[in-house]
């Protein structure tokens, strides 16, 4: 069992410090992070790779603003699948993770099976989109689309304080 990572109860104030603070900023300095968390440098460096190296860092990117590309939206669809084979569930995922209007995709309960969020430059593209790419993906026999008008709130940053007392 000592090949398993840690679990999130075991992760200290500092660490819960350190995520939320890249979560935040991650072009931080060490020097920078260890000052915010309360940790001299050499410390909070070793607790960041430790963190890394455990997995709970999957990444760090640059949150890019859609609007500087003109008007978007985003829209949430329900699909309905019908009977896979494994071979045609892998396809649909690979074909799913082609398509980079796909931003996210998830298995659902209930009486659909997929629920995939799309960014589309406009409706007219979005029927196109549809009939185009989504209705060709393996197994879809039905789509329900939901467009967003306005955006309230969009955040990245998991509440790991939250997530951890939850436990």
């Amino acid at each position: 069992m000592a090949d398993h990572p840690r679990m999130a109860e075991e992760l200290s104030n500092i660490d819960l410090k350190i995520l939320e603070q890249i979560q935040k900023d991650s072009s931080l300095s060490t020097g920078e992070l260890a000052e915010r968390v309360g940790l001299s440098q050499s410390p909070c460096w070793r607790r960041l790779q430790r963190l890394r190296d455990e997995g709970y860092i999957k990444g760090e990117v640059a949150l890019v603003d859609r609007q500087k590309f003109g008007s978007s939206l985003y829209i949430f669809a329900t699909l309905k699948i019908g009977t896979l084979t494994d071979a045609q569930r892998e396809e649909f995922m690979r074909k799913v993770e082609l398509t980079p209007e796909i931003v996210e995709c998830y298995s659902i309960f209930g009486d659909r099976d997929i629920l995939i969020k799309v960014i589309a430059p406009s409706m007219d593209w979005y029927q196109r989109f549809v009939f185009r790419t989504v209705l060709k993906l393996p197994g879809v026999v039905d789509i329900n689309s939901t467009v967003t008008l306005s955006e309230f709130k969009c955040v990245t940053a998991l509440p790991v304080r939250d997530l951890q007392n939850a436990r």
